[in-house]
């Protein structure tokens, strides 16, 4: 949700956000409505204090007058009811003209928040214009010692890459065939070393998380009703992307229900509706959870496998921080650096990408991806393999106040006066896509898979899988 105070005083700044963004809501309309409500709230609030002022006024008057009017005469009765009824009239008048003006904000009400909800945080003026991803800027890329941008895998390695598909083929790491057999397309079931590999990295993430980092664990619904997707900025816009329990499949009352794709949902919603402690901040939490996404209209040959998936499980860190630009990127910085120890102890080559304002999405004021080097993606070369392509793995996204907003999350400041909190997210690993660069990356000439040292104490001192 972002500011009214802010769009009102700068208009132009939310137009040319939601241009860069490719958004098309209607910001004219909503100024053209905001105007037309707070005319109606001022004129409401105007007559509701001339109510207080009569009722005050006229109450000790009309007792004068009807005590009078039990002693009148015949000749005086008909001058003091008519002063009785031009005093009880106002109050009427006032209380007919309330309700018609509640009436008329009623009527604007619906169409003033949607078209709220559906105006974007405004990209950071340093965030490059761009319409997709293919317009996103590299920063910086690492590589473990030895490996070489310029040269291919065969020449870096010695031998021909296999894709993670094939790899969990041959050492029977994924059974694809009856993961679709329970549930459908883009589904799997990991098996052996596999699954061992997958609890493996989310294990090394979360405590890489909190107790490298001291980010509080916390467990989080992966079932949340509609406010909370709605305060965190997944709704209005990303409903296609999520999976729905309706109220009315379900036995006995209640409401409708939605999977999170991501455990920042249920971190974020913990806090909503409340004034936190200045002192309390930055709260820093992670939780890893389940998550689940529709990927409607995902397609093509680098999706396959691993790589798009309909559920997975996420490390998630979040940060609550008070309401002030430059700690929240502080705060964004760090987090990248947290994600950028974890694949450098992984020795996962890696790029850092400056997402433009068209791949910002509507809720970050910026966004930087991490992708890993995933030798089974991209074009085949000459010899008819991939030629390997980065792949992204992690998000780091920035928001300042816009869905603290949307929640109502606010902190009391030094003057006493309530701030609405700042908030930041970051993939800490998601699996299994990130076991796709892990097995490609650490595939040995004989078929095996070196299993990274970080991972080696979570499969109980295994250095290799297959063999």
């Amino acid at each position: 949700m972002i500011d009214l105070k802010a769009l009102r005083d700068d208009p132009q700044r939310f137009i040319d956000g939601a241009r860069a963004k490719g958004s098309d809501v209607d910001i004219p309309r909503l100024l053209e409505l905001d105007e037309q409500r707070r005319a109606l709230l001022a004129e409401q609030e105007q007559l509701r204090s001339e109510q207080k002022r009569i009722g005050k006024e006229v109450g000790p008057q009309l007792g004068k007058l009807k005590g009078q009017l039990k002693k009148a005469s015949v000749d005086e009765l008909p001058a003091l009811e008519a002063q009785v009824g031009e005093l009880e009239a106002r109050p009427a008048e006032l209380k007919q003209r309330i309700q018609q003006l509640d009436e008329s904000i009623e009527a604007i009400d619906p169409e003033w928040r949607t078209l709220q909800l559906h105006v974007p945080q405004p990209p950071d003026l340093d965030v490059p214009v761009g319409a997709t991803a293919e317009e996103n800027i590299e920063i910086r890329r690492w590589a473990p010692e030895g490996w070489d941008w310029d040269a291919d895998w065969q020449t870096n390695r010695g031998f021909a890459a296999r894709t993670h598909l094939e790899l969990v083929d041959e050492l029977d790491l994924v059974d694809f065939e009856r993961g679709v057999k329970v549930a459908g397309s883009r589904s799997y079931a990991l098996t052996g070393d596999g699954m061992r590999l997958h609890q493996a990295i989310l294990a090394f993430g979360m405590n890489h998380i909190t107790r490298r980092h001291g980010f509080r664990a916390t467990s989080v619904p992966v079932i949340v009703r509609e406010q909370a997707m709605t305060g965190t900025g997944f709704f209005p816009g990303g409903r296609e992307q999520t999976y729905h329990i309706d109220a009315d499949s379900t036995p006995g009352p209640g409401q409708d229900l939605y999977l999170t794709g991501t455990g920042e949902v249920g971190l974020m919603g913990l806090h909503a509706d409340e004034i936190l402690d200045a002192d309390s901040l930055p709260l820093k939490y992670a939780t890893v959870s389940t998550c689940f996404r529709r990927e409607a209209g995902a397609a093509g040959k680098d999706t396959a496998g691993l790589y798009r998936i309909h559920q997975f499980d996420k490390v998630e860190q979040v940060v609550v921080c008070r309401a002030d630009e430059a700690e929240s990127r502080e705060h964004h910085a760090a987090m990248i650096g947290i994600v950028e120890e974890l694949l450098q102890a992984l020795e996962l080559p890696y790029r850092l990408l400056q997402c433009c304002t068209g791949d910002l999405g509507m809720k970050n004021a910026d966004m930087i991806d991490i992708e890993c080097w995933i030798p089974g993606r991209g074009g085949e070369d000459d010899a008819g393999r991939p030629s390997g392509e980065f792949g992204e793995t992690h998000s780091a996204s920035r928001l300042y106040d816009f869905q603290c907003r949307r929640l109502n999350l606010r902190y009391r400041g030094e003057d006493g006066k309530t701030v609405f909190c700042h908030s930041l997210n970051n993939t800490v690993v998601a699996s299994p896509r990130i076991l796709i660069p892990i097995l490609e990356m650490h595939q040995q000439a004989d078929g095996t898979v070196r299993i990274p040292e970080p991972l080696r104490p979570y499969m109980d001192g295994q250095e290799v899988i297959g063999g």
